[in-house]
């Protein structure tokens, strides 16, 4: 199924979305809210597979976004999770300059899969369908060798094993972020002896909990894996919290990298910190929650512009290019997030706001 959205109501980025209604309302009613082009749905009982691939703009270029293999608690959380997502790498792409447009997948990962090989060379096809509308990429729950069963099926699709893993580059992009939000707010780039309260320790966060250690930051860290945690203690010399106590714990600057909608008015009303810069994305629970920041002193690095670098490497590595220009890209998202973090203080309003109007002028032109 396609459906597609004429809207280009004036929007404000990233926002709650309706609950169900009726039939096929609440799916038009999210893309009125997110301003998504087309949703496709897919399943294939053979293999399990349930998939729904959320297209948000193709203006600058295909759909370029990763796929998600969660077990959701019902369709419209699987949807709205989607689109949210595709939204935000929509502006992600913009930002960051690369002709791309935005696109999300996610898979409802079944209680039993009795072949996940032929569950993603279903999901290759699916995606072929599309015409080069959508390329995909790795995401929470899915990882090199589900992009390479995908292949099999299709050319659209990046982040295989002989493309090697985003995560390192998307850690190095947050790295360079964390330092630019440390200079806008603490007046200093040197990280050393900074207490920086990192949550969440996948491939992402440990790979910059690592960057942060060798800064010769103090870490907090929390993660629902106890092993990952007992890891940072003693690799990185970490001090290991709870997750519900890491957030209310004083501290210099809280990096959010887990799943999304971490923040909202009860946990920013309990942060004792400086800067929230992080590699999750989705931080906000809602876009109020930046003005609540804000209001707070607490200076926020929208997330679809310190965690682009992951998108970067993708992108720009299907398109062929060589590690140096990548890296070269990379380092240009600590200059943006400055360039943002002056706007905002001129205009005295929150950074969030002002990123999410620089990537709309980019997609919506007209």
């Amino acid at each position: 199924l396609i459906h597609r959205s004429p809207c280009r109501a004036r929007f404000s980025a990233l926002p709650i979305l309706p609950v169900i209604t009726a039939g096929g309302c609440i799916m038009f009613g999210i893309m009125a809210a997110t301003r998504l082009e087309a949703l496709h749905f897919t399943q294939d009982p053979a293999t399990g597979l349930q998939a729904i691939i959320a297209i948000h703009s193709t203006l600058l270029g295909p759909a370029l976004g990763g796929c998600r293999y969660f077990a959701y608690a019902d369709t419209h959380s699987a949807v709205a999770d989607a689109a949210r997502l595709a939204q935000g790498m929509s502006y992600k792409a913009a930002l960051a300059g690369l002709p791309f447009g935005g696109g999300k997948a996610v898979i409802l990962r079944p209680p039993h899969v009795a072949n996940r090989g032929a569950l993603f060379e279903a999901f290759g096809r699916f995606i072929e369908t599309l015409n080069g509308r959508y390329i995909s990429a790795v995401d929470s729950g899915t990882k090199a060798f589900d992009m390479d069963c995908i292949a099999q099926q299709t050319q659209h699709v990046t982040s295989t094993s002989s493309a090697g893993d985003p995560s390192p580059h998307t850690a190095m992009g947050v790295f360079a972020g964390i330092r630019s939000s440390a200079m806008a707010r603490l007046g200093c780039d040197d990280l050393q002896g900074l207490r920086i309260a990192v949550q969440g320790l996948g491939q992402v966060g440990y790979a910059l909990a690592e960057q942060l250690a060798a800064a010769g930051a103090e870490l907090l860290v929390s993660d629902l894996d106890p092993g990952r945690v007992l890891l940072a203690v003693e690799q990185l010399g970490a001090r290991a919290l709870h997750s519900d106590e890491l957030a209310a714990t004083p501290c210099d600057i809280f990096v959010p990298c887990g799943l999304g909608g971490v923040l909202d008015q009860a946990t920013v009303a309990h942060l004792h910190c400086a800067v929230v810069a992080g590699a999750a994305n989705n931080q906000l629970a809602s876009p109020e929650v930046a003005d609540l920041l804000e209001a707070r002193g607490i200076l926020y690095a929208p997330d679809y512009v310190i965690n682009s670098g992951g998108l970067i490497y993708v992108a720009l590595q299907h398109q062929g290019a060589e590690l140096p220009a990548i890296s070269a890209q990379l380092t240009r998202i600590g200059q943006r997030l400055t360039d943002i973090y002056a706007q905002a203080q001129a205009q005295n309003r929150s950074p969030a706001r002002v990123a999410a109007e620089q990537a709309e002028a980019l997609l919506y032109p007209h």
